[in-house]
């Protein structure tokens, strides 16, 4: 279903474009943008025992394209579609010995936001927030330690069994949806060259239901945050 959703979006960015190309100048209100950067991800959350995890951030990358669509002076609706990857990295005991596992989710995400874009010098500073949703298409799990070495792809449920979790034998299960916050903070140059500065706060928890504890304590939330370099049309 939400693979559908973020399809019907891209398509409708690109009707629109072609639509408003056609009536006004390219950097007229309805204007398309294309944007790539880095990111710093973690996942955050508790343990089963309800402490605070420890993992350490990993670098990743996103490639986007949005459309900004005007709704008053200086403000804007800026909906999108982008390719993010997530992840971290974690320090866990396996059969009594220290491991390192190293988790890459690859999710395509729609964001909403509302955009405030005041001119300022020659171009426009920009601020904005709003919520998006993301769908997890495929990852990878890679697990290190003195004896052990294995790289394995990464499942996706809504609930599993207590022996599938964490297990390096079974795999490393995530669920596909997630659900989140954007805000960011940057400047589009009077070149059309935008520089953004993101960040993002997971708000559902991506680790399945285990079936064998209902009361389980463990959350798992993506949060992250990068930088841009964009151009808009």
């Amino acid at each position: 279903m939400i693979h559908k959703i973020l399809l019907s979006t891209l398509m409708l960015i690109s009707l629109n474009a072609m639509t408003q190309d056609a009536a006004q100048p390219a950097m007229g209100p309805y204007s398309i943008g294309v944007y790539g950067g880095v990111n710093f991800q973690n996942i955050n959350g508790k343990d089963a025992s309800g402490n605070a995890l420890a993992n350490s951030m990993v670098t990743r990358f996103t490639l986007g394209i949005n459309q900004e669509i005007p709704v008053a002076p200086e403000f804007f609706v800026q909906i999108g579609l982008q390719y993010i990857g997530k992840g971290a990295k974690e320090n866990m005991m396996f059969n009594s010995k220290p491991m390192t596992r190293e988790v890459n989710i690859n999710y395509i995400e729609m964001p909403l936001n509302l955009l405030y874009k005041p001119l300022v010098g020659s171009g426009h500073v920009l601020f904005g927030f709003g919520p998006y949703v993301g769908y997890a298409f495929m990852g990878k799990a890679k697990y290190t330690s003195d004896s052990y070495n294995a790289t394995q792809d990464i499942k996706f449920a809504n609930s599993v069994s207590s022996n599938d979790m964490n297990d390096p034998n079974n795999g490393t299960y995530f669920k596909h949806l997630d659900v989140g916050a954007n805000i960011f903070a940057g400047y589009e140059f009077a070149n059309n060259v935008t520089l953004t500065f993101t960040s993002q706060l997971g708000l559902v928890n991506i680790n399945p239901k285990n079936n064998n504890d209902v009361n389980s304590k463990i959350t798992n939330k993506n949060t992250g945050f990068g930088l841009t370099l964009g151009y808009r049309f």
